[in-house]
């Protein structure tokens, strides 16, 4: 099945007046819609609206933070949304960032990988029904169960950008979730989650032919996520260290105009989607040539209505 997904909300647009759009997507062709959370809305709760606005679409988290939750919260939260949409919730879990952990959320952010995976773990446990009582190496657990269990466990899928976590969530988990990568970036990053585990990818999308706009855009965004160490580890893997070698060095030194201005704009054409509405498509369609499963699209704001464009970008 081809997927196709779209990031919500939309930027600007509220809440509650995204239900006619919502109830749109399956019949545009948008197979899924992903939430995400730093300082917005929360994942849920967009969630739990689109499953009773448009019961055919996959629902997913892309993705909670497993500092800034419980465990147990997590677990409930999941087995929440599991049960008002049975067999269409993905709950995608990751360790985000030291901004949203520490500064925001006065979380120690201390090993990421091992959180992760004890998280995964205890939440296999804990969605399937299970009493858990166990001495995590990251954190321990006594006596939990849930008192509603889904009749069926949503699937867990792990945010991931560099191989140990790639290869956690190919042994462990159903799927890896990443983003900031540009098509031809797929392959590399395919290679290490084997042929059969779902990738999904957030792909930054500005459905606009005024390409020095779109870069302008691009290189803010661009320079405030790729200079936080987890980003910035994950591009220098993917070979683009020498490229932005000098944003780095401006964003360290406090200049944070030059950093964007250092940033070449081949960087900002491969990794920001920019175009027509029929070019942005054939970009995102050659993620998916290059492995990827699920394209979610993060709609860039340009000014105009991203209702409209939600619908220009859909399949065709």
């Amino acid at each position: 099945m081809k997927r196709w997904g779209i990031t919500i909300p939309l930027t600007g647009v509220p809440l509650m007046e995204h239900r006619e759009l919502i109830e749109q997507l399956p019949d545009l062709g948008y197979t899924d819609a992903w939430s995400m959370e730093t300082a917005g809305t929360d994942a849920f709760s967009p969630l739990v609206l689109a499953s009773q606005w448009a019961p055919r679409l996959r629902l997913g988290t892309a993705i909670v933070p497993v500092y800034t939750r419980g465990p147990g919260l997590i677990a409930m939260s999941a087995a929440t949304l599991a049960e008002v949409a049975p067999e269409r919730f993905v709950l995608g879990i990751g360790t985000s960032s030291p901004v949203v952990v520490s500064n925001w959320n006065a979380a120690e952010f201390v090993e990421p990988y091992r959180r992760t995976r004890d998280t995964l773990r205890f939440l296999r446990s804990a969605l399937a029904g299970e009493k858990v009582t166990e001495e995590y190496p990251t954190f321990s657990v006594s006596r939990f169960k849930l008192e509603r269990v889904p009749e069926v466990a949503p699937r867990i899928m792990l945010a991931a950008l560099r191989p140990g976590m790639l290869r956690l969530a190919a042994k462990e988990a159903d799927g890896a979730i990443t983003n900031w990568l540009a098509a031809s970036d797929v392959p590399r990053v395919r290679a290490e989650v084997g042929p059969d585990v779902e990738l999904v990818a957030r792909i930054f999308v500005c459905p606009t032919e005024d390409a020095e706009a779109a870069r302008a855009l691009g290189r803010l965004m661009i320079s405030s996520y790729l200079t936080v160490p987890v980003y910035a580890a994950f591009h220098e893997w993917l070979g683009r260290g020498e490229a932005l070698a000098k944003m780095h060095e401006l964003w360290a030194a406090g200049d944070r105009k030059g950093a964007n201005a250092a940033i070449p704009d081949a960087v900002v054409d491969d990794l920001i989607v920019h175009g027509s509405p029929e070019a942005c498509r054939e970009r995102l369609e050659s993620y998916v040539d290059n492995g990827l499963t699920t394209p979610v699209i993060a709609l860039v704001r340009t000014g105009e209505d991203p209702a409209k464009q939600v619908v220009a970008l859909a399949p065709r």
